[in-house]
């Protein structure tokens, strides 16, 4: 368990090799690549990690979901979740790749470690098949969803700074494994 409280992780959720399902990680990417998080912001490719990413949503005070959410809308539109619809999202809506995440957030309740704010942040998928590509539609819904976290962060007291030089390993699954020791 890591002691350090963070005040806000952004999580980017899903599975790049299944279409769609990878909008979450497209969209964290493009966060890192484009904006230095401010101190007490962390932000993060969760993958697929499910449980192994306890860790660190136990120590956030603050977490943000991004990732693919299957909700009423045509494809690429953008989804915003949070308080008490949250729980019933994780379950339902989250891809059947994410069950990982229902998981997460019940491990950090049972620890009495659950958040005081989770908000779900993602788009809805056309396809979650197999493939490196994701659709047209999500695809270009991703600089919006990437501005809908920026917009969220700085609500919070977090603005991100524009940068253009940024370790593009930082944040990545790999890092977080790495780091978690996993």
């Amino acid at each position: 368990m890591i002691e350090a409280r963070t005040p806000v992780l952004v999580l980017g959720l899903g599975n790049v090799v299944c279409t769609d399902d990878g909008a979450g990680i497209a969209a964290i990417h493009k966060l890192i690549r484009e904006y230095a998080m401010p101190e007490g912001v962390v932000a993060l490719d969760g993958g697929t990690l499910g449980l192994s990413l306890l860790p660190l949503v136990d120590s956030a005070d603050q977490v943000i979901l991004v990732d693919a959410v299957n909700a009423e809308g045509p494809p690429g539109t953008q989804v915003r979740i949070e308080g008490d619809e949250v729980a019933p999202t994780v379950y339902e809506r989250l891809s059947p790749h994410q069950i990982g995440v229902a998981d997460l957030l019940a491990g950090a309740s049972l620890l009495d470690r659950y958040p005081e704010r989770v908000v779900i942040l993602g788009v809805v998928p056309k396809s979650i098949e197999l493939g490196l590509e994701r659709t047209p539609d999500v695809e270009a819904a991703i600089p919006e969803l990437v501005r809908r976290v920026v917009e969220e962060l700085t609500t919070l007291g977090y603005p991100p700074v524009p940068s253009e030089n940024r370790d593009e390993s930082y944040g990545s699954a790999g890092y977080v494994a790495r780091t978690l020791g996993v």
